[in-house]
């Protein structure tokens, strides 16, 4: 078994953690949070979702977000742009890298983005044609891509299928999202598997959720088959606003930890995320998710 020597993650904390929170986050803690993740070596960070108040208030800060940053020259701030109104705000923003979500659950799509998933994927192509005009990247996202809360288990060829089309559409890489957090080891193989045979290995991303406890043994079974990009949340924050009551995204520190004791590089200092984990937990008065920071606060030794 030959793993990854090094590691990218995407910090979403910012969005997929924050959007969730039901009081209203202050915007400038937001930026404090985004700049103090990368001082600490974080390299791509989400930083906020061009979606309608309406349907996300937490995130009706985004260009205040976008523009208040401190943005380093390493660092790469990606916006989520769910249609082309979306995109051409947060362009006016500043963005310089965008991301769009699908899904592969017909029934989650539809209670996620109010569409189905065809109409969604054809939604997504004045976008990506807009952001390749203006150079900018796009990544991709499929939610729901081993289980969905309202119709179960997921065909892996169907999320093959979606990832496939994102990629063919123009996505850089593609995140595979198991939103609610049923997968483990095996049907994550099987549907990563699947992606593989679709859209090249490097081109994809492990996003999980640890409803079970199976995050980190998901992770380790990416690893196995050569992923080598996921997805994390600082101190566990967050969640789906339509999978109500789930446990949130994987811990950036517990996933830092594993790849640290696997000598698998992130280039992401360990204790300085520990402290930011337990600001932003005390800061937005919740407990902090993640038991490799509150051990490595309380004194552990890596």
């Amino acid at each position: 078994m030959i793993l990854p020597s090094s590691v990218k993650i995407v910090e979403v904390g910012p969005r997929d953690g924050l959007q969730n929170e039901k009081q209203i986050v202050p915007t400038e803690i937001k930026i404090e949070l985004i700049n103090r993740l990368a001082d600490a070596g974080v390299r791509v960070i989400e930083a906020t979702s061009f979606v309608s108040p309406k349907w996300v208030p937490q995130m009706g800060d985004n260009a205040a977000v976008l523009q208040g940053i401190k943005k380093q020259s390493a660092t790469v701030y990606p916006v989520l742009t769910p249609n082309l109104q979306g995109f051409d705000t947060a362009v006016q923003a500043g963005a310089t890298e965008v991301a769009i979500f699908g899904a592969a659950s017909e029934s989650f799509s539809r209670k996620n983005i109010n569409c189905s998933i065809a109409e969604s994927l054809k939604r997504f192509e004045p976008v990506v044609s807009a952001a390749s005009a203006l150079e900018i990247k796009v990544r991709g996202y499929v939610s729901c891509v081993v289980g969905c809360p309202y119709e179960g288990a997921i065909d892996p060829q169907k999320t093959a299928e979606v990832a496939k089309t994102l990629y063919d559409m123009g996505c850089y890489e593609v995140s595979l999202g198991d939103t609610i957090g049923v997968g483990n080891p095996a049907s994550i193989s099987r549907m990563i598997e699947a992606c593989a045979k679709q859209v090249p290995i490097e081109k994809l991303a492990g996003h999980y959720h640890d409803t079970y406890g199976m995050a980190i043994a998901n992770i380790y079974a990416s690893l196995q088959l050569g992923m080598a990009v996921f997805d994390s949340s600082i101190a566990g924050l967050g969640g789906c606003p339509y999978a109500k009551g789930l446990p949130a995204m994987w811990r950036l520190r517990m996933l830092f930890y594993l790849l640290h004791g696997l000598g698998i590089e992130t280039g992401i200092n360990l204790t300085t995320l520990a402290g930011i984990g337990d600001w932003i937990s005390s800061t937005i008065n919740r407990p902090n998710g993640a038991k490799a920071g509150r051990a490595l606060c309380a004194g552990s030794e890596v």
